[in-house]
C-alpha cells in the first residue's frame, strides 16, 4: 500500500501517466480499494512466458475477484451502496475479461506496478539529487530527462516557427495573386480609351511598385525564415542523435550486458519497461521532426525561392530517415533469450519485442517473425552485411510468430513458445576444439512499414550464442563454453570471439556469480574457497591470496586440459560441486555446515587440534560431485595416537537413497561438527522424523536396517582396524562392499511383488 500512498502525491505529467494506465481493463478504483492487497501479491513470481503457469495466474485473479466481492458486502449507508453496486460490477467484469487469459491480468498488474514504481522513484530523484535509481546513476537519468524536456521545448519551438513561416507564405501567395490580377488589368486596358486608360493606368502601375517591393521584401524575408527554421531543425537533430546514442548505444547496451550476465546467474537484468519508455519518447519526437521537414519540403515546392535552403532540406530529410531507421532496427531486441544449452529435439522459448512498435503502430498491421539457427561463421558474415539470405545451420520448427500488441502494458512482441531444434549441421572444428565448444546463434528477422508505407524497415537480430548438444552428457562442457563466452565477451565485438586468456579475479567473480545463482544462496564463494580453487587450478601450494591477483587461467586450463591425477577438467570438477550441492545440500550450505572446499591435509590440520568425534565435510578431490566426512579419533594400531579418517565419498547416487543429515545420524563416531558444535543442533531437524519410521513400508524398515549394519560394521570401535576396508592413510576402502551396499539399496527399492517373487518360486 505504500507504494499507493506516494503514487497519489504526483503531480503535474507524472500524475497524467499514472492516471493513463487506468481504464475499463483495469479500474483505478480496484487499485484503490485493493492496494495493500495488490501490493502483497507475487505477481513477479509468475512467468509469463510459461503457460503452465496460467493456474497460479488463475489463482490471483480469483482472490482478486473474492477481494473485491468481501469489499463491496463491507460497505454500509447510502456512499456505501453506491460503491456497493460499483465494486460488484468491477468483479463481474474483471472475471469475464481475464478468465479466459489469466496471464494477461498478471502482466496488466506487473505494468501498473512497475510503472507507479518508475514514476515515483523519478519524481524522488527530481527532489532529492542525491537519491536515485537502483543502479546508482540517478544523474545520468536526470540527464535524460532533462535533455527530453529540451527536446521538447526546441520541437514546439520549431512548431510555432512552422506554423508563422506557413501563415507567412499564405498571406505572400495572396498579394502575389493580386500583383498578377493587376497586371491583368494593366495588359486589360489596351481595349479601353486612352483619357480613362491613363487615369487608371497610373493608379494600377503605383499600386504594382509598391506590392512587387513588398513581394521581393517578403520573399526574402521567407527565405530567412526557412534557413532559420532549417538551421533550427539541424540542431534539434542533432540533439535526438546525441540522446539516441546515450540510450542506444549506453543505456541498452548495458541492458543486453546484464541480460548476458544473468545467463551466468547475475541479477535479473530488469529496466527494459525504462528503456521502452525512453525509445517511445525519441519515436515520438523523431517523427514530429520528420512531419515537420516534409512540411518546409512541401511549402518550398509551393513556393519555390532560390537559395540554399532546398540542399540544407534534403540533408536533414535523410538525417532524420537515418535516426529513425537506426532507432527502429536497434529496438528489435530479445527480450527472453533461447537456452544457451540447446539440445536437439527439445522445446525450446524466446521473446522478441519492439520498443517502438506500439509508439509507430506497427501492430495496426502485425508482422511476422522467422527464427533460423546459424553458425558463427554465419554471423561473422551477417554483420559485414554479406549475402547469407536463406542460410542456416540447422532446421527449427514452429520457427514463425506473428508480434501481438499487449495493450495493457505497449508492448508488441512475438512470443515463441514451441520451437524445437529438429536438426543442427556442424561446420568443420578448429584444433582441439570439441563440439560443445562450437557457438551457433539463433536470428531473429521480420520486416514492416510505418507511416502508411513511407519507410520499410528489415530488421534483424541476433541471440547470444549458443551450445547445440544432442546428449545430457555434454551438458557440463556446454555449460562451460557459455559460462566463459558471458563472462568475458565484450560488447561490439566480432561474432563470438573471447578472450583465450584472463585474470584469475575475473573468473573467481564469474565462479561466484555461477555458484550463488545454482545453490540459491546469499552465501558465495569466501576468500578461503576461492584459494583452494587456484590451488587446485593452478597447481600451486599458495596459501596467498595475494599470490594469484595478476595470474591468467587460459581456456584450455579451464576446461580442456585435465587435472594432474586426474581424468576430469577444473570446471568438471566446481560443476559436479555445483550440481551436489543445488540437488542435495543446499540447505546445509546456507547454514554454514559445509566447508567444502578443503584438502585432505588442510582437513587433517584443522581436525587434529579438536577433540575426537569432531568431523567436517569437504569435497572430494578424486571423485566428481563428491563429498566426504572426515573426523578425528583414536588410531585403534598405537595407544595414544590420534589419526584423521575419511569416508568414501558420497554423490548425488547415494543422497538420492538417503539424506546427508540421515547419514551423519546414523555414524555414532561423528560427534561435533567442527569447531565445536554438537551434531543434532546443525542436522536434528533434517533428519527423518522418528514418528515417520512407524509408517515405513516393510521394504523401507529393511532398507534403513541393512544401512545401519552396514555403517555399524565399518564405524564399531570394536572392528578389527587391520580390516582391508580401510587403507594405510585412513582412506577407507569400500569400493567392493559399497557396490554391495548399493547392490543391497537398490534391490530394496523395487516393488516388494518383485523383491519377493523370486525367493518364493
Amino acid at each position: 500500500m505504500a507504494l499507493w500512498i506516494q503514487a497519489q502525491q504526483l503531480q503535474g505529467d507524472a500524475l497524467l501517466q499514472m492516471q493513463s494506465l487506468y481504464g475499463q481493463h483495469f479500474p483505478i478504483e480496484v487499485r484503490h480499494y485493493l492496494a495493500q492487497w495488490l501490493e502483497a501479491q507475487p505477481w513477479d513470481a509468475i512467468d509469463l512466458e510459461n503457460q503452465q503457469e496460467e493456474f497460479k495466474a488463475k489463482r490471483l485473479l480469483d482472490g482478486l475477484i473474492q477481494e473485491l466481492q468481501k469489499k463491496a458486502e463491507h460497505q454500509m449507508g447510502e456512499d456505501g451502496f453506491l460503491l456497493k453496486i460499483k465494486l460488484g460490477h468491477y468483479a463481474t467484469q474483471l472475471k469475464s475479461s481475464y478468465d479466459p487469459c489469466p496471464l494477461e491480468l498478471v502482466r496488466c498488474v506487473k505494468h501498473i506496478l512497475y510503472t507507479e514504481q518508475r514514476l515515483v522513484q523519478e519524481a524522488s530523484n527530481a527532489s532529492s539529487p542525491g537519491s536515485g535509481p537502483v543502479d546508482g546513476t540517478p544523474q545520468k537519468y536526470q540527464q535524460i530527462n532533462q535533455t527530453f524536456e529540451e527536446l521538447r521545448v526546441m520541437t514546439q519551438d520549431t512548431e510555432n516557427d512552422l506554423r508563422k513561416l506557413q501563415h507567412s507564405q499564405e498571406y505572400f501567395i495572396i498579394q502575389y495573386q493580386e500583383s498578377l490580377r493587376i497586371q491583368a488589368q494593366l495588359s486589360s486596358l489596351a481595349s479601353i480609351p486612352p483619357a480613362e486608360r491613363v487615369q487608371r493606368e497610373s493608379g494600377l502601375q503605383s499600386r504594382k511598385s509598391t506590392l512587387e517591393v513588398w513581394l521581393t521584401r517578403e520573399a526574402n524575408t521567407l527565405q530567412k525564415y526557412r534557413q532559420e527554421l532549417a538551421e533550427k531543425h539541424q540542431r534539434t537533430l542533432a540533439l535526438l542523435r546525441k540522446q539516441q546514442t546515450v540510450i542506444i548505444d549506453d543505456e541498452l547496451i548495458q541492458w543486453k550486458r546484464r541480460q548476458q550476465l544473468a545467463g551466468n546467474g547475475g541479477p535479473s537484468e530488469g529496466g527494459l519497461d525504462i528503456l521502452q519508455a525512453w525509445c517511445e519518447k525519441l519515436a515520438d519526437m523523431i517523427w514530429q521532426n520528420r512531419q515537420q521537414i516534409r512540411r518546409v519540403e512541401h511549402l518550398t515546392q509551393q513556393l519555390p525561392i532560390p537559395g540554399p535552403t532546398e540542399e540544407l532540406l534534403t540533408e536533414l530529410n535523410g538525417i532524420v530517415t537515418d535516426i529513425i531507421s537506426a532507432l527502429v532496427t536497434s529496438t528489435f531486441i530479445i527480450e527472453k533469450q533461447p537456452p544457451q544449452v540447446l539440445k536437439t529435439q527439445t522445446k525450446f522459448s524466446a521473446t522478441v519485442r519492439l520498443l517502438v512498435g506500439g509508439k509507430l503502430n506497427v501492430h495496426m498491421n502485425p508482422p511476422q517473425v522467422k527464427a533460423t539457427i546459424i553458425s558463427e561463421q554465419q554471423a561473422k558474415a551477417l554483420l559485414k552485411n554479406e549475402n547469407t539470405r536463406n542460410d542456416s545451420s540447422g532446421e527449427i520448427l514452429n520457427n514463425n510468430c506473428v508480434m501481438e500488441y499487449h495493450q495493457t502494458t505497449g508492448t508488441l512482441s512475438a512470443h515463441f513458445r514451441t520451437m524445437s531444434l529438429k536438426r543442427i549441421k556442424r561446420s568443420d572444428r578448429r584444433g582441439a576444439e570439441s563440439v560443445t565448444e562450437e557457438k551457433f546463434t539463433v536470428l531473429f528477422e521480420s520486416q514492416f512499414s510505418v507511416g502508411g508505407n513511407e519507410l520499410v524497415f528489415h530488421v534483424k537480430t541476433l541471440s547470444l550464442p549458443v551450445v547445440v548438444i544432442v546428449h545430457g552428457s555434454q551438458d557440463n562442457n556446454a555449460t562451460a563454453t557459455v559460462l566463459w563466452d558471458n563472462a568475458f565477451s565484450e560488447p561490439g565485438r566480432v561474432p563470438f570471439v573471447v578472450p583465450d586468456k584472463v585474470l584469475w579475479p575475473q573468473l573467481c567473480e564469474a565462479l561466484n556469480m555461477k555458484y550463488k545463482s545454482e545453490v540459491q544462496s546469499d552465501r558465495g564463494l569466501s576468500e578461503d574457497n576461492l584459494v583452494f580453487l587456484a590451488q587446485k587450478a593452478f597447481s600451486s601450494s599458495s596459501n596467498n591470496p595475494e599470490d594469484y591477483c595478476n595470474m591468467t587461467i587460459s581456456w584450455s586450463q579451464f576446461n580442456r586440459e585435465s587435472l594432474p591425477g586426474r581424468n576430469f577438467t577444473f570446471w568438471q570438477w566446481f560443476d559436479g560441486v555445483i550440481e551436489l550441492m543445488k540437488k542435495h545440500l543446499k540447505s546445509h550450505w546456507n547454514d554454514g555446515a559445509i566447508l567444502g572446499f578443503l584438502n585432505k591435509q588442510q582437513a587433517q590440520d584443522m581436525l587434529m587440534s579438536k577433540p575426537n568425534g569432531t568431523f567436517l565435510l569437504r569435497f572430494s578431490d578424486s571423485e566428481i560431485g563428491g563429498i566426504t566426512i572426515a573426523w578425528v579419533a583414536e588410531n585403534p594400531n598405537k595407544a595414544g595416537e590420534r589419526m584423521v579418517w575419511n569416508l568414501m565419498p558420497f554423490t548425488t547416487k547415494d543422497f538420492s537413497i538417503r539424506s546427508l543429515a540421515d547419514r551423519i545420524s546414523d555414524l555414532n563416531h561423528l560427534l561435533f561438527l567442527y569447531p565445536n558444535q554438537p551434531k543434532e543442533e546443525v542436522f536434528s531437524r533434517y533428519c527423518t522424523p522418528p514418528n515417520c519410521m512407524h509408517v515405513f513400508s516393510c521394504r523401507q524398515k529393511c532398507h534403513h536396517m541393512t544401512l545401519l549394519l552396514f555403517i555399524s560394521a565399518i564405524t564399531n570401535p570394536v572392528h578389527d582396524w587391520n580390516d582391508p576396508m580401510l587403507d594405510t592413510e585412513g582412506e577407507f576402502d569400500l569400493e567392493e562392499t559399497m557396490d554391495m551396499a548399493r547392490q543391497v539399496e537398490e534391490f530394496l527399492r523395487q516393488p516388494m511383488e518383485t523383491q519377493w517373487s523370486g525367493q518364493q518360486s
